[in-house]
């Protein structure tokens, strides 16, 4: 299927290394990040999945919960853990999904229908497109997509800016610029008109353009 976003992030039941899940009763209230890997023991990804773990504590402060999704099966999984602690020095602290019959891959449209129904004889290769980050909000609607080829390792530091952007643009009239980062001036949405602006920030905004009006980033 193919996903936009907006749209509802699909719910699905699996089983992963932390027991089996309802995808959207897991996630609760919260958002999430779903990130996927085209098979269990790449170099790429075994950096990536230790990055994640170091910075779970990052995606708690924001009320994130964070899973990861690989086309292989539990057992390797976990063996593939046995490898992130010994590589990485720390094991993945968030369950991980298995998908040995690419059911969730497809459902996030990261496999075609035609690849069949199981990973056994496919390599990484034949799954290089499930290499996507989803950032699903808390009414589980899909808020962010990002697709990276697999000689790309993921900047999961660059993944938390855009939580940032996206929780706080969710609570105020507000959108931000490029490389913005928290404290710094954002841009008032073109939807709200002057008057109205006036309203939400009697300080005042810069606005070198009409359509371009910068105003402290307001509090959370």
């Amino acid at each position: 299927m193919s996903l936009y976003l907006g749209a509802p992030a699909p719910d699905f039941i699996a089983e992963t290394t932390e027991g089996t899940i309802s995808f959207h009763d897991w996630i609760g209230d919260d958002w999430c990040i779903l990130f996927s890997h085209p098979k269990d023991f790449t170099p790429v990804c075994t950096t990536e999945l230790g990055a994640v773990a170091r910075l779970m504590p990052e995606f708690k402060r924001r009320g994130v919960r964070v899973i990861g999704l690989s086309v292989d099966t539990l057992a390797q999984h976990r063996a593939w853990s046995n490898d992130i602690v010994e590589t990485q020095g720390i094991a993945p602290n968030y369950p991980l999904i298995a998908d040995p019959e690419l059911a969730i891959a497809k459902l996030y449209g990261m496999l075609p229908a035609d690849a069949g129904t199981t990973a056994e004889g496919r390599t990484a290769a034949d799954n290089r497109t499930a290499r996507s980050v989803f950032v699903i909000g808390p009414d589980k609607t899909v808020e962010l997509m990002i697709t990276y080829p697999m000689t790309t390792g993921r900047d999961f530091n660059e993944i938390l800016r855009a939580i940032d952007s996206l929780q706080l643009t969710r609570r105020h009239k507000v959108a931000t610029p490029a490389n913005w980062r928290q404290g710094e001036d954002v841009i008032i949405v073109p939807a709200v008109p002057d008057s109205v602006a006036q309203e939400m920030f009697p300080a005042g905004w810069n606005a070198p353009k009409p359509y371009l009006r910068l105003v402290k980033q307001p509090a959370a």
